[in-house]
C-alpha cells in the first residue's frame, strides 16, 4: 500500500451504503484533497437497506480481541462512541460477559479459555484494570455460574460455566448509528446518493481497469475510482473464490413486557465463546438472541463476474434475505440453538415464541481479517469487504482507516499493522468457499437450502 499519496480522482463510485461504504464516503468528503471529486454512493435499496448486516436493533461494541490491533482500533472507536456518536441512546456501555462451557472447551483442547487469556492480556496492555467490580476494576473474573447470575438482573441462568466481564464494553443501536452517519454524510453536501441495482462492474480488459458500473436498467455510471463495499453481495461483482464468502447467521427476537425491559436493559451483553451464542440487552421491549457462527452457505451459479459475456460460470455463496422471500425465517437448527441458549440464560422465557427471525449475512475471510485493498489485477478498483461479523463496532473510525488505504498512506503504527492484515492475499484459500477459521459457533459446512428443508 506504500506511503505515497495517490492523485485525486475526479469521480469516485462507492457501491454499497453499509458500514464500509458509508463510512468511507464520509471520510473522503472530509479530506481537502477530494474537495473537487464527485463522490457517489450507490445502493440497490433506499437507505437504510432493510437486509444490510448493519441495519439491526443492536451490535456488540467490544475491545475484547485476542488480536491486539483490533483491540486497539476498538479503543479508538469507543472514544467516539462515548461522545456524539453514542448520544441519544445510540451507545450503551453495560459491559460484556464472555463465558465458556467447560466441557465443550475441554473437548476443543482449551482453545476458548486460551483465547480469553489472550483477550485479557490485550485489555491489560491497553490500560484496562483487572480486579473486582466493587473496587472499580474495568474487567472482573467470573469464576462460576453463580457469579454470572449475580451480575445479571432478571437472569435465572448463566451464559456459561466461567468467564469474565469487561465493564467498558457495550452495544450500539445499529440502525440509529447508521442513520446518524448518513445524516452527517448528506450534510456535507459532497456526497450524492443513488438507488439502483448494479448488474456488473465496467471492466475494460484492454487496460485491465474498472471504469464504473452497469446497472440493471442498462444505464452506465462511469468513475475514475470504484470502491466495492457490497458486503456479502461482493462476490456477485468480482471473483472472490478462496478469498471471501457469504455466510448466513441466525438472529431471533422476542417481545418482552415493560417490566422485563426495566429488569434486563442495564445488564451486560452475554456471549458464550464456546458456541458463539449471545444475548444483547433489550431495546424497545424486544430481546435479541443470536449466534456468531460458521453460518449457512447459499451456493448459486452465476456468470463469471469479471467476464460475464464469456459463457463461463462460477459457483459462489450469495445472500438470500426477506427482500428475496418475505416469508423467509431462520432454519430450525438455528432457531433451536437460539432457544437452547435462551433457556440456559433466562429459563422462564424459554417457551416464548419468536416475534421475528432473520438471516444476517457476513462476508467471511479465512482468518477474520478484513479485505481492504486495491485489486491486484484491476486498476481503479478498491475492494472493501470481509467484515467477518465484527466490523460494525468500528463505525466511528473505520472510514478514515479505509480512506488511508485509498490514498495509499499509513498514519501510524496501528494503521500500518492493520493494512498488512487487510491486504489482498498472496494465495487463495484451499477451496473456493471460505469456511472461516476465525472463532465461531455452530457446525461448519451447513447449506441453507438443506437446513430450510428440515422441519
Amino acid at each position: 500500500m506504500g506511503s505515497i499519496e495517490a492523485s485525486s480522482p475526479s469521480s469516485i463510485l462507492i457501491i454499497g451504503s453499509g458500514v464500509f461504504g458509508l463510512s468511507t464516503a464520509y471520510a473522503l468528503s472530509q479530506r481537502a484533497q477530494y474537495a473537487p471529486t464527485k463522490i457517489t454512493v450507490l445502493d440497490r435499496s433506499t437507505f437504510p437497506a432493510p437486509d444490510a448486516a448493519s441495519i439491526d436493533a443492536s451490535r456488540i461494541v467490544r475491545a475484547d480481541y485476542s488480536d491486539y490491533y483490533y483491540s486497539a482500533l476498538c479503543i479508538e472507536a469507543q472514544k467516539l462512541w462515548r461522545q456524539d456518536w453514542g448520544a441519544e441512546g445510540r451507545y450503551h456501555e453495560n459491559g460484556l460477559v464472555i463465558a465458556v462451557n467447560s466441557a465443550e472447551d475441554a473437548e476443543a483442547g482449551g482453545k476458548r479459555e486460551e483465547m480469553q487469556r489472550e483477550m485479557m492480556a490485550n485489555l491489560k496492555r491497553l490500560g484496562l484494570s483487572i480486579g473486582k467490580r466493587k473496587d472499580g476494576a474495568d474487567v472482573s473474573l467470573l469464576e462460576n455460574r453463580e457469579a454470572m447470575i449475580d451480575i445479571a438482573d432478571g437472569f435465572d441462568g448463566a451464559a456459561g460455566d466461567a468467564g469474565y466481564c469487561n465493564w467498558t464494553s457495550g452495544w450500539a443501536d445499529a440502525e440509529a448509528a447508521m442513520k446518524y452517519l448518513e445524516t452527517m454524510t448528506r450534510a456535507t453536501g459532497r456526497v450524492e446518493f443513488k438507488n439502483a441495482e448494479v448488474e456488473t462492474l465496467l471492466f475494460d480488459h484492454s487496460s485491465s481497469a474498472v471504469k464504473g458500473a452497469t446497472l440493471k436498467n442498462g444505464e452506465a455510471i462511469e468513475a475514475d475510482l470504484v470502491i466495492l463495499a457490497a458486503g456479502a453481495w461482493t462476490p456477485k461483482f468480482v471473483d472472490l473464490r478462496g478469498v471471501a464468502s457469504a455466510s448466513g447467521q441466525v438472529l431471533a427476537y422476542l417481545d418482552i413486557t415493560a417490566e422485563e425491559q426495566a429488569h434486563l436493559e442495564h445488564n451486560p451483553t452475554m456471549l458464550n465463546g464456546s458456541n458463539g451464542m449471545f444475548i444483547i440487552p433489550p431495546r424497545e421491549q424486544v430481546l435479541k438472541v443470536a449466534r456468531h457462527g460458521y453460518g449457512y452457505a447459499n451456493f448459486k451459479k452465476i456468470p463469471h463476474p469479471e467476464n460475464p459475456d464469456s459463457g463461463e460460470e462460477i459457483e459462489v455463496s450469495l445472500p438470500w434475505t426477506k427482500m428475496d422471500d418475505p416469508h423467509l425465517n431462520i432454519p430450525k437448527e438455528g432457531s433451536d440453538a437460539c432457544r437452547e441458549f435462551l433457556a440456559q440464560c433466562i429459563p422462564h422465557m424459554a417457551e416464548r415464541p419468536w416475534s421475528y427471525t432473520r438471516i444476517c449475512w457476513y462476508s467471511d475471510t479465512p482468518k477474520g481479517d478484513w479485505l481492504v485493498d486495491y485489486h491486484p489485477k484491476w486498476k481503479g478498483l478498491v475492494v472493501a469487504t470481509g467484515g467477518s461479523g465484527h466490523a460494525y463496532k468500528f463505525l466511528p473510525v473505520i472510514g478514515e482507516r479505509i480512506a488511508d488505504v485509498v490514498v495509499r498512506k499509513t498514519r501510524d503504527d496501528l494503521g500500518k499493522a492493520l493494512q498488512e492484515k487487510w491486504r489482498w492475499p498472496k494465495e487463495r484459500w484451499s477451496s473456493d468457499h471460505v469456511w472461516t477459521n476465525d472463532w465461531r459457533g455452530g457446525r461448519k459446512g451447513m447449506l441453507l437450502d438443506e437446513e430450510l428443508a428440515r422441519k
